[in-house]
C-alpha cells in the first residue's frame, strides 16, 4: 500500500482571528452609509449547507456549468500546464477539483496538492481526505486568508493555482486587481492560475439564481444575522428582513441585501453598538460581479497574465480562464 503523505497543517490566522475579524466587519459596516457585511460571514456550519442546497438549486446553474467545463478541459488543462502542484484557494474537498487531481494524475505530473482556507476544521478535513484518496501525492494544508496569504504557499513548479466557482466576483473591481497581483506575485514565470468567472446573461436567469423559489438563497442570506447573534451577542430577528436579489446592469453584479420590514433597532452587546434600520432600509450582504471575455483578459493582463485558453460550458453560461505568469 502507498503510504498517505499528510504534511502537518500550516496555521498562519490566530485563533481570535475570525471573531476580531468579525467585529471589525460588523462595527465598520453597520455603521455605514448603505450598511454593508461581507459575504464571507454566511458560511458558519449551516451556512456552508445551506450554500451546498443552493448548488443543487435548478436555478443555480454556475456549479454545474463549471463542472461541465472541467469534466471536458481538465486533460487539456493537465496537458497544457504540465502542473507538479495542483494549489486550491478553498477547501479543496468539492468534486470539481477532483476532476482537475484526476487529469493531473492521468497525465504523470501531479505530485502535489496545496490547500489554504481559512477555517481550520474544514481544511484538516479535506486534506485527510485528499490524501486517502490520492495515496503517494504530497498533501498540504494552509490555514490563512488568501487576501494575506499567498506568498507562504508551498509547492513545486510548475504549480496551477485553481480559484473557482466564481467566487472572484465577490471582490470589488479594486480588490480583484489586487488579488490578481498577488497570485501573480508568488508565481514564477510560465506558472499558471485557473480562474472561474460567471458570465453577463440576462437578467431573469442571473435574478433567480439568487433568489430561488424553494426560499433557499434568502435563508442563506437571513444566515449572516444568526452569526451576529451568535458571535457577537446580537439580538436580531431575521424575520424581520427580507431577502432581496437585484440585478445592477451598470456594474454588471448581482447585489444580494437584506430590506428591514420594519422600523427596527437592534443590539450587539459584544460591540456595545445599537443599530437601527428604517422600514425599507436595505443592508447589502453580497456583489457577485459576472464577466465578459474580453474584460477578464483586460484584468489578468494588467495583473501580469496573458490569458491562454477560454472555456464556457454548451450554454455560455460560464467561463473557465487558464493564464500564464509572463
Amino acid at each position: 500500500m502507498t503510504d498517505h503523505l499528510l504534511d502537518p497543517v500550516e496555521v498562519h490566522l490566530p485563533d481570535d482571528h475570525a471573531a476580531r475579524a468579525l467585529a471589525k466587519d460588523a462595527r465598520e459596516g453597520l455603521a455605514a452609509d448603505p450598511k454593508s457585511l461581507p459575504p464571507k460571514w454566511f458560511y458558519d456550519a449551516r451556512g456552508s449547507e445551506l450554500f451546498e442546497e443552493i448548488t443543487r438549486l435548478p436555478e443555480y446553474y454556475p456549479t454545474r456549468a463549471e463542472r461541465e467545463i472541467l469534466a471536458q478541459r481538465a486533460p487539456e488543462i493537465a496537458a497544457v500546464t504540465g502542473a507538479h502542484t495542483l494549489v486550491e484557494l478553498g477547501s479543496g474537498s468539492s468534486e470539481k477539483t477532483r476532476l482537475l487531481l484526476d487529469a493531473l494524475r492521468a497525465a504523470g505530473t501531479l505530485a502535489h496538492i496545496v490547500a489554504l482556507d481559512v477555517s481550520d476544521s474544514a481544511l484538516r478535513e479535506a486534506t485527510t481526505a485528499l490524501a486517502e484518496e490520492y495515496a503517494g501525492i504530497r498533501v498540504s494544508g494552509v490555514v490563512g486568508d488568501f487576501t494575506e496569504h499567498l506568498g507562504l504557499l508551498p509547492g513545486e513548479p510548475p504549480r496551477l493555482v485553481a480559484f473557482l466557482g466564481g467566487t472572484i466576483g465577490n471582490f470589488l473591481p479594486a480588490e480583484r486587481a489586487e488579488f490578481l497581483t498577488a497570485i501573480r506575485g508568488v508565481l514564477k514565470p510560465g506558472e499558471w492560475l485557473l480562474l472561474g468567472t460567471d458570465l453577463v446573461k440576462d437578467e431573469r436567469t442571473l435574478v433567480q439564481a439568487y433568489d430561488d423559489a424553494r426560499g433557499v438563497t434568502a435563508e442563506f442570506n437571513r444566515n449572516v444575522l444568526h452569526v451576529l447573534n451568535r458571535e457577537l451577542d446580537a439580538d436580531f430577528d431575521p424575520d424581520d428582513f427580507a431577502h432581496v436579489a437585484v440585478w445592477d446592469s451598470e456594474q454588471e453584479w448581482i447585489e444580494m441585501r437584506l430590506r428591514a420590514r420594519r422600523e427596527i433597532t437592534a443590539t450587539i452587546s459584544a460591540l456595545g453598538l445599537e443599530v437601527g434600520f428604517a422600514e425599507g432600509e436595505e443592508m447589502r450582504t453580497e456583489i457577485s460581479a459576472k464577466f465578459r471575455r474580453d474584460g477578464v483578459a483586460v484584468e489578468l493582463s494588467d495583473a501580469g497574465f496573458t490569458l491562454e485558453r477560454w472555456w464556457t460550458d454548451t450554454a455560455g453560461r460560464f467561463a473557465l480562464s487558464l493564464a500564464r505568469a509572463d
